[in-house]
């Protein structure tokens, strides 16, 4: 291949990894503001709420990110039938789909609506259950839209047809800050509910977005085609087995992912009160932030799939080494901006200079300056975890989170947070230590998985 034609097939397959990453990245960062602006107005009604309501709200992703994990079985697999032109295989997958998702949703609904106890023995103070509880028994009515969104998003980026997302949660969003305003604050002759009211918003725009891509999926000209919704009352436990097989790991992967920033939170909450509410503020600026290279990992483990589904080897490789260098390099922007203006960032969520809020400003500005560092290294592992989730490696990287999350991150935090006195920042340190494992062992085995002379090998991966 000549330096011209080589050129000529990157700009291409840039082009082809942005036509699914900014829909999806944008999407991502949009739904993410629902959670920015919930803590905004968690900050407004007063730390209290902000430490309760941050609680509150991480529990339910923790919870929701890992039944979404699994739904997403659908999208590599989608994928690879879509680059094969199996048009039958493809309507099956998403039936079934659907399936899993209600399947998850009962024991999610059943956890969440629980949660209060398991508070009170984690060391949480009564009143901040309390606020946490009024929250999350709003929240539960949530989980079904939210993972059959999940679901048809992965089905959609698979499709190549994820464009509108975007507009979709952009809409979904603007329905949850009208009513935040309303229920929260009692605007509009409404009451003053606070954080159930909060709560009340959120998941009615979770189901205005999933019903919104319903319907996008019924109503769109290439993606109607398809029979989505026919003969939806089928069961196939062969196909959903399959689902399960792909997708289960990538949710147990993601429950240990998360699972390590909710402990993590919960940890800050045992530290008191002034430290969670600092951990909240900087957690939920950077979640906003890890946004992009989330959406870039929806797009390429799309990418990838359709590739593997043409066997198109070469082109996987190039796919997703290009996506994790232009997560990496977004990501670089990103922590020069939080470096440079802590200040500014933490004045987002509260008054930093009302004297009443200056030992959660002094909690917060260390933890923001590792925050922002590990941001870079947060992105690769994602972009490259992307990558193997669409050549359908899903176990191996299972094992290999827990491994960095939980049996070096969480006891590096735990022993300089709580051992050497470090408090939050320590307990940041060390899920960064964790996250920078990750990222290494993760494009190791991309290019491991991938490498030209390993080619044939790679639909075997994880069979």
């Amino acid at each position: 291949m000549t330096s011209s034609s080589l050129q000529t097939n990157l700009r291409s397959e840039v082009r082809e990894i942005l036509h699914l990453a900014v829909p999806l990245a944008s999407a991502q960062v949009a739904q993410s503001a629902t959670g920015f602006v919930d803590t905004v107005m968690m900050g407004r009604l007063g730390a209290e709420n902000l430490a309760a309501g941050g609680l509150a709200s991480l529990t339910f992703f923790a919870l929701l990110s890992s039944a979404s994990g699994a739904v997403m079985g659908v999208s590599p697999l989608v994928a690879e039938a879509f680059g094969s032109g199996k048009r039958s295989r493809i309507e099956l997958i998403t039936r079934q789909g659907f399936w899993l998702s209600l399947i998850l949703t009962i024991p999610m609904m059943l956890i969440t609506g629980n949660m209060g106890s398991f508070m009170l023995q984690t060391g949480q103070a009564p009143k901040t259950v309390e606020l946490a509880t009024s929250y999350l028994n709003v929240m539960l009515w949530g989980f079904f839209p939210a993972l059959g969104f999940a679901m048809l998003r992965g089905v959609v980026s698979a499709l190549s047809q994820a464009q509108p997302v975007m507009t979709i949660v952009i809409a979904g969003t603007v329905v949850n800050i009208i009513g935040n305003y309303a229920l929260g604050f009692g605007h509009f002759g409404l009451p003053r509910l606070e954080l159930a009211g909060l709560a009340i918003s959120s998941t009615v725009s979770l189901w205005v977005m999933f019903l919104a891509l319903a319907i996008y999926t019924l109503k769109h000209e290439k993606l109607k085609q398809y029979r989505f919704y026919q003969g939806l009352h089928r069961l196939n436990s062969r196909t959903l087995r399959e689902l399960i097989w792909v997708g289960l790991p990538i949710g147990i992967s993601s429950a240990f992912e998360i699972g390590l920033f909710t402990t993590i939170t919960y940890l800050m909450g045992a530290l008191g009160t002034e430290v969670l509410a600092a951990h909240q503020i900087v957690f939920q600026t950077v979640f906003v932030i890890f946004m992009v290279p989330l959406g870039m990992s929806f797009a390429i483990t799309a990418r990838v799939g359709q590739l593997q589904g043409k066997n198109d080897y070469a082109s996987i490789r190039q796919s997703g080494f290009l996506s994790i260098g232009l997560g990496a390099a977004f990501m670089v922007l990103m922590t020069a901006i939080l470096l440079l203006f802590p200040q500014q960032v933490i004045g987002m969520y509260i008054n930093v200079q009302d004297p009443v809020n200056a030992n959660v400003v002094a909690i917060a500005l260390p933890i923001l300056f590792v925050a922002s560092i590990v941001q870079v290294l947060d992105s690769l592992q994602k972009t490259a975890l992307g990558g193997l989730y669409g050549i359908q490696d899903t176990r191996m990287p299972m094992l290999l989170n827990i491994v960095s999350y939980w049996m070096i991150g969480l006891p590096i935090g735990y022993f300089l947070g709580f051992k050497l006195g470090m408090s939050g920042t320590g307990l940041w340190i060390g899920q960064s230590i964790g996250v920078a494992i990750a990222a290494c062992i993760f494009i190791w085995r991309f290019h491991k998985l991938t490498h030209l002379k390993r080619r044939p090998k790679l639909k075997l991966v994880d069979r």
